[in-house]
Order: C-alpha cells, then sequence, then structure tokens
C-alpha cells in the first residue's frame, strides 16, 4: 500500500508510488512487520496527508527542512505521540478474521469495495470477501439472515430496519456514512427541454429502494417544484444495475439513481443529467457502512477492526488526488463491472452532462464517515411525512442508538483524522431559495409542508 511508505520521506510518492533515493535520510531501513509499526505509520501518514494535503507541498517542505525537523515541527502542534498510542490501545484478540460484507456495484459503496483490493482491511487484521448483490432487497435479505457480517447500507435502512418499517424490527448500527453527494436526476433525452418539476407532471421515475435517500430527495425535489409524487408522478423501486436499460426501453422518465448508472446513461446517449442531488442538498448522505448490532456485540474487536478499516479507506476516498487510482481498482467486473472512463468521470467530478458540456463538479461525490445524528432524523422526518412510519417518533433516541456519531469520532481521532466535535447540525437545503432544517424542531419541520400525507 502506498499509504505504508515513510511519510516523512521526501523522496517517496504517497500517491504514485516513488521508491525513495539511497542518499535520502531515512529514520529506518527495517520493514514493518510489527503490527505497532504498522499503526505508527498509518497514524503519521494520516497526518501528514491532512496537513499538506497536495503530495508535491510535503515533499518540497521535507526537502527543505529534514524529516526529523519535519517530524519534530508535527508533533509539537498535533499529539503524534498520544494518537499512536490510543490507536495501538489493546483490545484483545480479533475473535472472527473471515468475513463476508455486501455491497451494491454503485460508486457510492467505494471505501467497502476499494478496502479489498487495496489492502485496507488486511492492514487491520482481516480477511475480508467483498460480496456482490443485484439490489437492496437482497442487501436486506443476506443482512438480516446473518448471510454477510456487515454491509453496504442506503442510510434510510438501518434506521427503517430497526424500527421495523417495511420489514420485521433487527436492530442494526450505523457506524459510518461512506459517500456524501453522489447521485443525480437523470431524464431520458427526449425530455431535454424540460426545466421544472411542473414539467415532470405524470412522468415515470424510477429509485433504488423506498427507504433510501434517492426517494426522498426525488419526492422533496418534486414537492418543492408543487408537484405532488404520490398523485402526479409514478415512482417504482427498480435495482440500479437495471436502471439505464429500462431508461433505453423507453419504460422510464428519469431516475434518481446512485452512480455510476447516471454517467452510464449517458454514456450509453440515453439520458442527460438533470440535476446533481447535491444541488438539492449539498453535503447529504447517501450509503454507509453498517452492520447488525448483535454482531458488533458478540465480535467487538473484529467490529472494531472492521470499522477502521472503513474509515481509513472512506478518508482516502476524501483525497481528490487519489481517485484515478480508485477507479482502476474497484471499475473491474468483480466490482462495479463498469468502464473505467465512466468511473473516473464520476469520482474526479470531469463529466459529460448530456448535453453537449463538460462539467467540472469536484464534490460531484465525497466521502466524509460521520455519521451526524440531524442527518437521520431528517430521514426520519421525511419517512413521517410521506406515510412510511405513524403517530409518535422518537426521533432524537433513535438517531442515537442506530447513528454511531461518537463512536465514529473515536475513530477518527485515533487514526489521526479531524471529527465534528458535535452528533448534530443544522441542515441547508437549496432549489432556488435555501431552507435550514433544525433537527431540533423535527414535527414543527414536517408541519411547514404544503404537500405531505401526515
Amino acid at each position: 500500500m502506498k499509504s505504508l511508505k515513510d511519510p516523512f520521506d521526501p523522496d517517496v510518492s504517497l500517491t504514485h508510488g516513488v521508491e525513495p533515493d539511497a542518499c535520502s535520510e531515512k529514520r529506518s531501513e527495517e520493514p514493518l512487520h510489527k503490527t505497532e509499526s504498522l499503526i505508527d505509520r498509518v497514524i503519521e501518514g494520516a497526518v501528514v496527508r491532512a496537513v499538506f494535503g497536495h503530495d508535491l507541498r510535503r515533499r518540497e517542505f521535507l526537502r527543505l527542512v529534514g524529516s526529523s525537523t519535519a517530524l519534530a515541527i508535527l508533533s509539537a502542534v498535533f499529539p503524534l505521540s498520544a494518537a499512536k498510542a490510543l490507536a495501538q490501545e489493546k483490545t484483545g484478540p480479533i475473535e472472527k478474521k473471515d468475513l463476508k460484507v455486501g455491497f451494491i456495484p454503485i460508486t457510492c459503496a467505494t471505501p467497502i469495495i476499494m478496502a479489498e483490493p487495496m489492502g485496507f482491511y488486511k492492514r487491520h487484521g482481516l480477511n475480508v470477501q467483498v460480496h456482490k448483490a443485484s439490489g437492496w432487497a437482497m442487501i436486506r435479505d443476506l443482512a438480516i439472515n446473518r448471510e454477510t457480517d456487515a454491509t453496504h447500507m442506503l442510510t434510510p435502512m438501518p434506521i427503517a430496519f430497526t424500527i421495523g418499517a417495511g420489514s420485521q424490527a433487527v436492530p442494526f448500527i450505523m457506524p459510518a456514512v461512506e459517500n456524501i453527494n453522489g447521485q443525480a436526476i437523470t431524464l431520458h433525452k427526449k425530455h431535454k427541454g424540460v426545466k421544472s418539476a411542473k414539467e415532470m407532471k405524470g412522468f415515470k421515475f424510477a429509485v433504488p429502494f423506498d427507504y433510501s435517500i434517492h426517494n426522498f430527495l426525488l419526492r422533496y425535489y418534486l414537492a418543492e417544484g408543487g408537484v405532488d409524487p404520490d398523485k402526479e408522478v409514478q415512482i417504482r423501486v427498480i435495482p440500479p444495475p437495471e436502471m439505464v436499460a429500462n431508461l433505453k426501453a423507453d419504460n422510464l422518465d428519469g431516475i434518481l439513481a446512485p452512480d455510476p448508472f447516471n454517467q452510464r446513461a449517458v454514456f450509453e446517449d440515453t439520458a442527460f443529467i438533470y440535476m446533481l442531488s447535491k444541488e438539492i442538498w449539498p453535503g447529504h448522505p447517501c450509503c454507509a457502512f453498517a452492520a447488525r448490532k448483535d454482531f458488533a456485540e458478540k465480535y467487538p474487536n473484529t467490529f472494531k477492526a472492521l470499522f477502521k478499516a472503513i474509515v481509513e479507506a472512506t478518508q482516502y476516498a476524501h483525497q481528490a488526488s487519489n481517485r484515478k487510482e480508485i477507479a482502476k481498482a474497484i471499475a473491474p467486473r468483480n466490482f462495479l463491472n463498469q468502464p473505467v472512463e465512466v468511473v473516473e468521470q464520476v469520482l474526479t467530478g470531469v463529466f459529460p452532462d448530456g448535453l453537449g458540456n463538460t462539467r467540472n463538479v469536484p464534490d460531484r461525490i465525497d466521502f466524509d464517515p460521520f455519521p451526524w445524528h440531524s442527518m437521520a432524523i431528517w430521514i426520519l422526518t421525511q419517512m413521517k411525512r410521506w406515510g412510511y412510519i405513524k403517530g409518535d417518533v422518537n426521533y432524537k433516541k433513535i438517531a442515537e442508538e442506530v447513528y454511531l456519531a461518537a463512536e465514529c469520532r473515536e475513530v477518527m481521532k485515533s487514526l489521526g483524522y479531524k471529527a465534528p466535535a458535535q452528533n448534530s447540525t443544522k441542515h441547508e437545503f437549496l432549489l432556488g431559495k435555501t431552507k435550514v432544517f433544525d433537527p431540533t424542531k423535527p414535527e414543527e419541520y414536517i408541519k411547514s409542508f404544503a404537500i405531505r400525507r401526515t
């Protein structure tokens, strides 16, 4: 792994895997065989990447001051030793090393997928096989029936399963978000003249699952434009891998879908990207790493190791300079089964939109593991708004039980990453008129909408 290179060696590229020059100053010639040494290197690398950002700046600084001085400077402003000690805290042996982790072949699953071929799981002592599923119902059934140990999920799913909405009640936990943004409303190319939600009345849309951010964002967009999503359009559930074929067959007018299928529809000259999801809710969560609560309780050390691997992979994916490398790792048939070109367009944010434009949107998709309780509360408001749940809802209690914000903060800090100090925040929604969601007033928020089922 490139991130196991010595981050204080100016002749080593953490991005391109350049070998060190024989004359460069080195702190050690010993190979990193011991777990403690590996953890130290991981922490150092994470801190150095966070401080310098671009790898060229790091190398220039190290050549200017030397490795030892650079280490001393960083140690003076960041508790490097404490972070290493926390990361190496003995939690006991891993109870179960061989794991199966489910995923859907979409770019939202980037951290979970890339962690296998790029070695993040192995770094934390795990032998993980990522298991591809065809749709979210399959992901649900595999997880509930314990055929997977942990899984890629849509952020509303562990909430829904825990409270028994749409399935039997099975407690799930969501320790980390995988991606933020990264979805789009994509319309059939025959609708290139459409400019507003009102022009979409009568459309047939597809979303990947009822309990998905896609369903709730599409409903939000349509309702903000004066269109009742239950009465004036059709919204059906279709597995993401089948969406492009349905657009091509003219079975659908549009989708609010995960990538790479929006971009693949453009690649196939079938559709165009009408609106990125970040234009509705900037920084919204989409997919996540989740597990049955009883798995984490039965195998606490395994769960912690898996948690750390996912957080580390998510932070690696957050760095824009790593995106092309990641695209090559996850594009093959056993993972996304997509052209590298299409995956790169999604991950880098430089993409044709199907309207003759090449757009440059670096945060088209991003990766941030922190599971804000306020995100869970917004999801619950939409579940109640549209009739998926009824009666009194203890928003704060459910959010705290399912979204493990405090635990994610601890893991992020142990790996040398910055983490939010609070568990909740206010969120801004756009569409020409900014609306702010206050997680302390969920019922008031629901009642503010003219179009709702409750």
